[in-house]
C-alpha cells in the first residue's frame, strides 16, 4: 500500500448556541500591553447573530492506493499550507503503516519545523496516518498501541468560555457541571501581574466561590495560560492555598523552565503544563529539571500520537502524570485508554472548544455523567458529517 495523495478540504458550517457563544476569555502573555489586556474574547469564534456562530476548518485526508483513507484536522490555513507545500512531498509515495519511518523522516527532512505550526502541521498528518491505520485493520487505533487499561475514562470539564467575572454565573456553571458527573473541573484566571493588586483579589474570588460551590471532594484546576512570573505566581499561591487546587497550569511562558523549577519549589500547590511544548526532546527539558508535576502535551502540536506516546513513556520513568491537553478528544481518548489510570488519571474536555473542533464530526466523543467510554469506530473515528458541511473548497495554496 502507498500513499498516493495528501487532500486538504476546506470546510464551513453554522452552529447554534444559546445567545454569546464565548462570554470571559482567559489571562493571556499579550496583556501585559493595556491594548491587548483590554480586548474582549470575540476574536475566538466569528458570531454571526445572537445565536450562532461560522466556523470555517480544514481536514487533511491521507488517501492510497487501496482506498484506505485516513483523515487528521481540524487544522489552520496556515497548517495546511505546511502539510501542502512541506510534507505531502515527503510522504506521498511511501507505505502509510510504516508510521515511525515515516516520522523520523519528516522530522530529519523539516529541520526547521522541529515547533511551532509545523509540527503541528505534521501532527494532524500522524494523526490522520494512525486513523487510517486503524481503518486498514478494521478496529480502533487503542487495540494497536496497547489495548485498553479501563473501560471508561474520568473527564475533566474545562470551562474555558464561561464568564470568570460574574460571580453567580461562576456558581450555577460549577454547580451544573458538577451535577452532570464531572469530579474534576478547571478555570481560567483572567488577571496578571499587569493588573495589580485588584486583579489578583479578583483571582482569588473565583476560586473561593468554585471551591464553595461545589464543596471540598472534586478536584478544582486553575489555569495561568503562560501569564505569570515568580513573584505573582508565590504570592497568588499564598492567597489561594486553602482551597486545595489539584494543580495550576502554565504558570508562565513555555521557556521559562527555570521559573517553573524555581515556582514549583517553592509553593505545595502541584504544577501543569507545557501544553505549548512540542516533541519528546522538548518535554526532557521539564522532566529533567524537575520542573512540572503533570505534563500536558497535545496530541494536535507536540508530534502527534506517535511522538506523545513517547513523551508518556518517558514520563512514567520519573512517575510523572500525563494529561495531553484537550485538542482533540478522539485522538486523546484513544491515548487515555491505553494508559496506567495511575499516570493518566483524567482526560481534558473543553466543553466550547469541542463543540466547535467536533462539530464536522459524524461521531463526536462525548462524556456521560463524567466519563468518556471506549471508543467503538474503526481508526480514531474522524468521519466527517456532510450534513454538517454547508459549503466546501479546495484551498488554493
Amino acid at each position: 500500500m502507498k500513499i498516493t495523495e495528501i487532500k486538504l478540504r476546506k470546510v464551513t458550517g453554522t452552529m447554534e448556541t444559546k445567545g454569546q457563544f464565548w462570554e470571559d476569555r482567559l489571562v493571556q502573555p499579550i496583556d501585559v500591553y493595556l491594548e491587548y489586556r483590554q480586548r474582549g474574547p470575540g476574536q475566538w469564534a466569528n458570531q454571526i447573530d445572537a445565536n450562532h456562530i461560522r466556523i470555517v476548518a480544514y481536514f487533511c485526508e491521507v488517501r492510497t492506493d487501496e482506498g484506505v483513507t485516513g483523515t487528521g484536522g481540524p487544522l489552520t490555513d496556515i497548517q495546511a499550507f505546511i502539510i501542502t507545500k512541506t510534507i505531502a512531498p515527503i510522504i506521498i509515495g511511501k507505505d502509510p503503516l510504516a508510521t515511525e519511518l515515516i516520522w523520523d523522516q519528516v522530522h530529519r527532512l523539516m529541520v526547521h519545523g522541529r515547533q511551532g505550526e509545523a509540527m503541528m502541521a505534521f501532527s494532524a498528518v500522524d494523526c490522520a496516518l494512525w486513523d487510517l491505520k486503524g481503518r486498514y485493520f478494521k478496529t480502533p487505533v487503542y487495540k494497536l498501541i496497547g489495548g485498553p487499561t479501563r473501560t471508561e475514562v474520568p473527564a475533566y470539564d474545562s470551562m474555558l468560555g464561561w464568564s470568570v467575572t460574574d460571580m453567580a454565573l461562576v456558581r450555577e456553571r460549577a454547580r451544573a457541571a458538577k451535577a452532570a458527573g464531572y469530579k474534576a473541573q478547571k478555570w481560567f484566571f483572567l488577571y496578571g501581574p499587569a493588573s495589580g493588586v485588584d486583579g489578583m483579589k479578583k483571582n482569588a474570588l473565583l476560586v473561593k466561590t468554585i471551591r464553595e460551590a461545589i464543596g471540598d471532594e472534586d478536584e478544582v484546576m486553575l489555569d495561568c495560560w503562560q501569564s505569570w512570573n515568580y513573584p505573582y505566581a508565590i504570592a497568588m499561591a499564598d492567597m489561594i492555598r486553602e482551597y486545595r487546587l489539584y494543580w495550576l497550569e502554565e504558570i508562565a511562558m513555555p521557556d521559562r523552565i527555570d521559573t517553573y523549577k524555581a515556582i514549583k519549589d517553592k509553593i505545595s500547590i502541584p504544577l501543569s503544563g507545557a501544553e505549548h511544548e512540542y516533541t519528546r526532546w522538548g518535554f526532557k527539558r521539564f522532566i529533567d529539571e524537575k520542573a512540572l508535576d503533570i505534563l500536558q502535551p497535545d496530541i494536535y502540536w507536540a508530534g502527534g500520537l506517535s511522538e506523545v506516546l513517547k513523551i508518556a513513556a518517558y514520563a512514567t520513568v520519573h512517575d510523572l502524570i500525563t494529561i495531553p491537553h484537550g485538542h482533540s478528544s478522539p485522538a486523546g481518548l484513544h491515548f487515555s485508554v491505553t494508559q496506567s489510570p495511575v499516570h493518566t488519571p483524567y482526560q481534558e474536555y473543553l466543553v466550547k472548544w469541542n463543540d466547535i473542533h467536533q462539530h464536522f464530526l459524524k461521531h463526536p466523543v462525548k462524556p456521560k455523567n463524567g466519563v468518556i467510554g471506549l471508543p467503538t469506530q474503526p481508526g480514531i473515528g474522524m468521519d466527517l458529517d456532510p450534513a454538517k458541511i454547508e459549503k466546501e473548497e479546495d484551498p488554493k495554496f
